[in-house]
């Protein structure tokens, strides 16, 4: 992480070369590309059909570095909370194996490849708009079709799991007022969303400080009652290897993933190719120091691997520090929640604006809001989804979630490669360290991984997870058909 630090500062500081009109020039200047397919020049001005698009945008108020790492901290980790499941289902010994060991094989080699691109092609889309470039239309609408889909079954979940922990003070928030919160919650973070990424960030950072400073009182206190091995047992007796490794996977790359999605922001942050490399640098240490140690440290202090669920921090906490630790942390869980959807409102809904300005879904979707500069349309539409699936917490659709996520970071990745072959004059000022041997690296590594968790998925991700898959394709070809209708229409 030194070297992306070290290279992030040859770029400079931020100055009056970053504003808004001379990084359009600047646009203009690299966003030609070639597109491998059809041997021909793309250009990411233009959308779908070659029409230009347009350039006229309202002035935003851009996120500095210091609210983008907590904007990236928030979508990619958002506390510890999350991850208390894997003890019980993969055991603590291959938990914390995993905590160590799948950054190396998933958010590392994706945050450098992120981190080179964006500094290459800072634009808004990011990683939809980089897989367009290199491998052309139809990959690059899945890219961004499969992503945004991928949200819809998680955005609505992080909404009711703060109901859920608010019920916790309240038994009588059940029902149709359990549900109310939840859509209150998403309308609020809607609003936060457009006003724009800045208020974002100041949001994101109040957030992340409340949900860490208990966190870290957790750890001190952990660590001062050592009594156990917190691997022991390595595996958990008599339960399926798939459970084990492949239930277990798929939660650790949930846990991990996302370091590409912040992209999709870049024309909204303060010099891009200086302040997102350095984001990544900090942001991911920081989580996995934030999902390892909690962990690491409340098992050596209790011992207890058997008695963890989905919401066992607050319980250790209790168990550790008393009623106000455990408050604490309850508190923190539902604020790291608060965090992960207004996070994931921000990063997910600059895809159907991007792909609406590429051509591919309604205009509508690109509107951008009068005085904030957002896709305000955009954010509205992602938000409602949000709110009509915020009846559970979709734990089981986790798995099928991985299926979209890893499909669209194997895409990512193969992007980096291929853009390195097809456009290798282009200015990086990031580039992958270790020459081709790092190329190579950041692209196999998490193909692999993702070969694996998708081999080792549980049965209910087996079946159901190919059909969102099948359904981008699908979209691909049916989209167009009814801009064409609907277009049609106007003209008479």
């Amino acid at each position: 992480m030194r070297s992306i630090i070290r290279q992030a500062r040859k770029s400079g500081p931020p100055s009056v070369a970053h504003s808004a009109g001379q990084v359009q020039q600047s646009f203009v200047k690299w966003s030609t590309l070639r597109a491998p397919a059809a041997g021909r020049k793309m250009d990411l001005r233009r959308d779908a059909s070659g029409k230009p698009l347009s350039t006229a945008k309202t002035a935003v108020k851009k996120a500095g570095l210091l609210y983008f790492v907590f904007v990236m901290f928030a979508y990619t980790t958002g506390g510890p909370f999350g991850m208390e499941e894997m003890v019980t289902t993969s055991g603590p010994g291959v938990t914390l194996l995993y905590l160590l060991v799948i950054p190396l094989f998933w958010c590392i080699p994706v945050s450098l490849v992120a981190a080179e691109l964006t500094t290459a092609i800072p634009v808004e889309g990011g990683f939809y708009r980089w897989v367009r470039a290199g491998y052309g239309n139809f990959w690059g609408f899945l890219a961004g079709w499969w992503n945004w889909s991928a949200s819809w079954l998680l955005g609505g979940s992080y909404a009711v799991l703060f109901s859920d922990y608010l019920g916790g003070f309240f038994p009588s928030l059940v029902g149709w007022k359990h549900y109310l919160v939840s859509v209150a919650l998403i309308a609020l973070l809607a609003y936060v969303n457009i006003r724009g990424i800045q208020m974002v960030g100041i949001v994101s950072t109040a957030l992340e400080i409340s949900v860490l400073v208990p966190v870290v009182v957790l750890c001190v206190m952990a660590a001062t009652k050592w009594h156990f091995n917190p691997f022991h047992p390595f595996v958990p007796p008599h339960v399926p290897p798939f459970q084990v490794f492949g239930v277990g996977l798929a939660l650790g790359l949930w846990l991990y993933s996302g370091y590409e999605q912040c992209s999709s922001v870049a024309e909204e942050i303060e010099n891009p190719q200086r302040n997102f490399p350095i984001a990544l640098a900090i942001v991911v240490p920081l989580s996995i120091t934030t999902y390892f140690l909690p962990a690491l440290l409340s098992l050596a202090a209790l011992g207890n691997w058997d008695k963890w669920n989905t919401a066992y921090l607050p319980t250790a906490g209790l168990l550790i520090g008393g009623s106000l630790l455990g408050f604490a942390l309850t508190v923190a869980a539902m604020l790291g929640n608060v965090s992960l959807l207004n996070a994931t409102v921000l990063t997910s809904t600059r895809m159907p604006s991007s792909m609406a300005e590429d051509g591919y879904l309604p205009p509508v979707f690109a509107a951008k809001h009068p005085k904030y500069g957002t896709p305000w349309i955009a954010i509205l539409i992602s938000s409602g989804i949000y709110a009509l699936l915020a009846f559970h917490t979709l734990a089981q659709l986790l798995t099928v979630y991985i299926w979209l996520r890893s499909l669209v970071t194997v895409l990512t990745v193969l992007a980096a490669w291929k853009l390195r072959k097809t456009q290798p004059e282009k200015p990086r000022p990031f580039r992958i360290p270790w020459g081709n041997v790092g190329l190579a690296y950041v692209v196999i590594a998490p193909i692999l991984m993702t070969i694996v968790a998708l081999v080792f998925s549980d049965k209910f991700a087996l079946k159901w997870g190919p059909v969102p898959v099948a359904l981008g394709v699908v979209a691909h070809f049916v989209f167009p058909q009814i801009k064409k209708m609907v277009e049609g229409q106007d003209e008479m």
